[in-house]
């Protein structure tokens, strides 16, 4: 992603003027948007690993259904309305 954002000094106008008049510029361009949004980004996990993570969602989800059946812990609310 390349995009150039160039601003000429008009006149008399002052430097402070001139550093505003380019941040709304690359403000409007989009560009502090992207960066941080790839400033952070991590690699995709392996397949490995998204099996490994599922495996450990479902055991936990299937021993705290247990857990509620037996009344060891408080039912969760239904979210996202009724539920047949």
């Amino acid at each position: 992603m390349s995009v150039n954002v160039s601003v000429a000094r008009h006149g008399s106008e002052n430097s402070m003027s001139l550093i505003r008049r380019f941040s709304k510029r690359v403000q409007g361009a989009g560009i502090v948007r992207k960066v941080k949004s790839i400033r952070y980004k991590s690699r995709n996990q392996s397949r490995t690993r998204r099996r490994a993570s599922a495996l450990r969602r479902i055991t936990k989800r299937d021993k705290n259904a247990e857990l509620e059946r037996m009344g060891l812990l408080k039912p969760r609310p239904m979210r996202g309305g009724m539920r047949k």
